[in-house]
């Protein structure tokens, strides 16, 4: 679902666009309608939308009159115009798309869809970034087993052991939990909160590491007294980290 408004100074022109819309298969919501600058610029300012659809020819100014109210542009544009001469300097303003009037049902409807893919797309990297940000502020991660919904903290972890397909935690206290995910996105998830990946198996909260011994090949002993085996190819990584906490 992405949002967005119509800007037009025509009444028809708006009510066309309108209904254009309601063909296409986008999952849309229409915020609202302008048809000058002033109310324009409210409009956007108040309904945030993804998307605005902007006629260049206002009353009282042109679309590039509204853009440069704004101090940075968050939202995608397309321009729909009688004037084809504006095109270049539509672009430089960072212009989406740009439609002629008068234009064809399906040029709009496949300008929009493309537009609303992009706008999918960065908001669901907005998402995972904003989630990594939030993991490391709470410092919590929920875990699903076959028969609970668990709510951990990241700092009751000690380890995580791969199985193939499943991930088994092992928690301050004793406690396991086996989770149906694999330990490559915990590794992902967990690594920039404090977890270093030692083997192809195990992940660690480099918060529980009590030594690292040399014998046997090289393996760390956790505050749970459990060893985890280090691959050859991540001591130095390893070592690089415990010289970080020097």
């Amino acid at each position: 679902m992405f949002s967005l408004v119509i800007i037009d100074d025509e009444p028809k022109a708006r009510s066309t666009i309108r209904d254009i819309l309601g063909l296409s298969q986008q999952k849309l919501e229409i915020l609202g309608e302008a048809a000058d600058v002033r109310s324009a610029y409210e409009l956007i300012q108040q309904k945030r939308p993804d998307l605005v659809l902007l006629d260049i020819n206002l009353p009282d100014g042109t679309g590039f009159d509204l853009l440069k109210k704004f101090d940075s542009i968050d939202f995608k544009v397309i321009f729909i115009t009688a004037h084809e001469e504006y095109a270049v300097r539509a672009f430089r303003f960072s212009a989406f798309d740009y439609i002629l009037k008068p234009f064809a049902a399906s040029n709009l409807i496949e300008a929009v869809a493309k537009a609303g893919e992009t706008i999918k797309g960065e908001k669901t990297e907005e998402k995972f970034k904003a989630f990594l940000a939030n993991l490391e502020k709470i410092n919590k991660i929920v875990l699903r087993t076959s028969e609970s919904i668990h709510i951990i903290n990241l700092a009751n972890i000690v380890r995580c052991e791969s199985d193939i397909n499943y991930t088994t935690f092992f928690l301050s206290g004793g406690e396991k939990l086996l989770v149906s995910k694999t330990l490559k996105e915990y590794d992902e998830l967990l690594g920039p909160s404090g977890f270093f990946r030692t083997h192809q198996s195990h992940l660690v909260n480099l918060d529980h590491i009590l030594r690292y011994d040399k014998a046997e090949g090289g393996h760390l002993i956790m505050d749970d007294e459990s060893w985890v085996p280090v691959s050859s190819r991540k001591k130095e990584q390893l070592f690089r980290v415990f010289e970080d906490f020097a």
